[in-house]
């Protein structure tokens, strides 16, 4: 009967045996070092990413100043233009009158002449008839009494009209003398203002040229920040990417271990139970797992949809309820990066994205938007909550995720990102939608 025994627990315990060979191979156990080593490696990937989104913010801080500096340079340069043009006009309308009234003192002078040989002439003739009427040069510079008689007897024979006419003409030689001489005067003043205002183009000119020069230059800084920074970006998410994958592994090992564990105590349960029982029972089964909790909620659902637009290209006056849409025209900055030809997000038309997943309908333009909901001050800020710059949050908008960070469409030639929250022109509250 002992034999009999022994042989049912030797056949329970081969039974057993080939359960328990049915478990799969342990899973790959990274190691804590492991493990380790890759969480220090995206932590210090993540910290260089940081450094870099500072020096990105500080390099597009400079570059909208250099942008603001280039646009005051450029109207200073209109205005320069206009100036010349006006200087230019008053010139050739000086020079006109210069000449008018060189051509009026020219004539006018040849009135006085002709008039002077007339009378010479009559002197002459009068002369000739035997009076002693004598030349009219005479008759200008009297210095004896003889000559004193002649312009006697030549003021008789002179008649009234021709000394009339003589005097009218002398008079009107000076008036036209006169207009020349203001008219040149004029003239060379016109011309001064000509070339200062020619001067003021020149040094307008060179100010814009400089000015698009240092916003090239910064432009060129603030792209080749981003390059680095989206690699490093890239080095991150593959640096995390190696982290989850040794925890997942870690993970599915524990799990491994714990299953063994209790399928080893099962054998051995099952074992014992062979020992005293002649057949051996059904394994009871385990029970079913629960469910995992249902997680989230809308603040989530908003930040999710918000952070699932990252890298879309940022195009103003894109967006609405239900995803990136073509941009419109601006007539400047935003036309120059042809953003009415892209398809993506301008800063509003992300908010309206992201809150319309939580059944809240936003208006497309920051400045409503700012006053859509209740306003929080911004030291009380949660994730969730809009952020906005400029006077009455006309300017931009952000949505807040926590710890310093924010996700926005910043400006036209950007995408979608995250970044640290700037205080520069920051308004003093928050707005809560949820």
């Amino acid at each position: 009967m002992l034999t009999r025994i022994s042989a049912v627990v030797v056949l329970m315990t081969a039974v057993l045996t080939g359960t328990a060979a049915a478990v799969p191979p342990p899973p790959p156990n990274p190691s804590d070092a492991e493990i380790s080593a890759s969480r220090a490696e995206a932590d210090a990937k993540a910290s260089r990413v940081g450094e870099l989104t500072g020096r990105l913010t500080q390099a597009e801080s400079r570059l909208q100043e250099l942008f603001d500096d280039l646009s005051y340079k450029r109207e200073l340069a209109n205005k320069a233009r206009v100036d010349l043009e006006t200087a230019i006009s008053e010139a050739e309308a000086a020079r006109k009158a210069a000449s008018a009234a060189r051509v009026e003192a020219d004539a006018a002078s040849a009135a006085v002449e002709e008039s002077r040989r007339q009378l010479d002439e009559f002197a002459a003739a009068s002369y000739a008839q035997g009076t002693t009427v004598g030349s009219f040069s005479a008759y200008i510079g009297a210095k004896s009494p003889e000559d004193l008689l002649a312009r006697a007897q030549m003021l008789e024979a002179v008649s009234a009209s021709s000394l009339n006419r003589l005097d009218q003409v002398t008079r009107d030689q000076g008036t036209a003398a006169n207009l020349d001489s203001a008219a040149r005067a004029a003239l060379k003043n016109a011309e001064v203002k000509q070339a200062a205002a020619d001067e003021a183009k020149k040094v307008a000119e060179q100010a814009q040229q400089a000015a698009v020069d240092a916003h090239s230059a910064q432009s060129a800084a603030t792209q080749e920040l981003q390059g680095d920074k989206d690699a490093v970006e890239r080095e991150l998410a593959a640096a995390r990417g190696e982290v989850s994958g040794l925890e997942a592994q870690r993970r599915q090992y524990d799990q491994w271990s714990e299953a063994k564990r209790l399928e080893d105590e099962e054998n051995a349960r099952r074992a014992a139970a062979a020992a005293v029982a002649p057949a051996p029972q059904a394994p009871a089964p385990r029970p079913a797992a629960a469910a995992p909790a249902p997680s989230g909620n809308r603040v989530q659902t908003v930040i999710n949809r918000a952070l699932a637009q990252r890298g879309v290209i940022y195009a103003w006056g894109g967006g609405n309820y239900y995803g990136p849409t073509y941009g419109v025209r601006d007539g400047g900055v935003a036309d120059s990066y042809g953003d009415y030809r892209k398809i993506g997000f301008d800063c509003s038309g992300l908010m309206m994205y992201a809150f319309a997943g939580a059944g809240v309908y936003l208006p497309h333009y920051s400045g409503y938007q700012y006053n859509s909901g209740r306003k929080v001050p911004l030291s009380q800020m949660a994730p969730g909550d809009m952020i906005f710059w400029g006077p009455g949050g006309g300017t931009h908008v952000a949505l807040y995720l926590g710890g310093g960070m924010m996700v926005e469409a910043p400006h036209s030639g950007a995408v979608v990102r995250i970044s640290p929250v700037r205080y520069g022109g920051i308004m003093p509250y928050v707005t809560r939608m949820l």
